[in-house]
């Protein structure tokens, strides 16, 4: 394994910072433009914008998953002091499943299969457990700045990654009922990250 033990943190959060901005830049690009000729009656316009309404609701669950990604990625990396060779490549793969998102997106873009919805739901799942094993990594060879956050803090944070995956891994099995509903169903994340940061009282 390549030793990446001097690469200094703030490059690492810079790197990330990009892949986020990255993934989120592919998606919108993916939306499909629709062909609107000029001989078109203004109900038409209106039809065909409105065909678009289920890419836009797929655009803003990505975009809304990517952004509470983003936030726990920096406010775990936050409260790390250094980098670390192990921490440091499950970053690597932790971001990239992140670019693997706008990938899932541009899928469901595509069709409403429950296969390509199960494949999606596995890649956020993935990417969910592995921002938790980094904070776990960090917390067993004492990466944190301090030490002033109590063991139920650092624990709330564990459970701020696994909360969310298991919503989407739960979520393939309600896609086989209702694919529209498994889809909601990941909107819970939203108040669940809300509980967990005013229980761990931390910015």
């Amino acid at each position: 394994m390549v030793s990446i033990n001097n690469v200094r943190l703030d490059h690492v959060i810079s790197f990330g910072d990009a892949i986020f901005a990255f993934s989120i830049t592919f998606i919108a690009i993916s939306i499909e433009i629709p062909q609107l000729p000029p001989n078109l009656t203004e109900a038409e316009v209106t039809n065909r914008l409105f065909q678009l309404i289920p890419q836009f609701e797929i655009y803003f669950t990505s975009f809304a998953v990517i952004g509470i990604f983003w936030i726990k990625y920096h406010l775990i990396f936050n409260k790390i002091k250094d980098s670390q060779s192990v921490m440091l490549w499950l970053n690597l793969l932790y971001l990239f499943f992140v670019t693997l998102i706008s990938f899932g997106t541009s899928l469901r873009f595509e069709n409403n299969y429950i296969s390509t919805f199960a494949l999606y739901a596995l890649i956020l799942t993935a990417t969910s457990v592995l921002l938790s094993l980094i904070w776990i990594h960090a917390l067993r060879y004492n990466l944190l700045k301090d030490d002033s956050m109590t063991l139920r803090q650092k624990k709330l944070y564990i459970l701020q990654g696994i909360i969310p995956a298991i919503i989407f891994a739960g979520s393939i099995g309600i896609a086989l009922i209702n694919i529209q509903i498994a889809s909601y169903v990941w909107i819970l994340i939203i108040p669940f990250q809300i509980i967990f940061k005013k229980r761990t009282n931390l910015s």
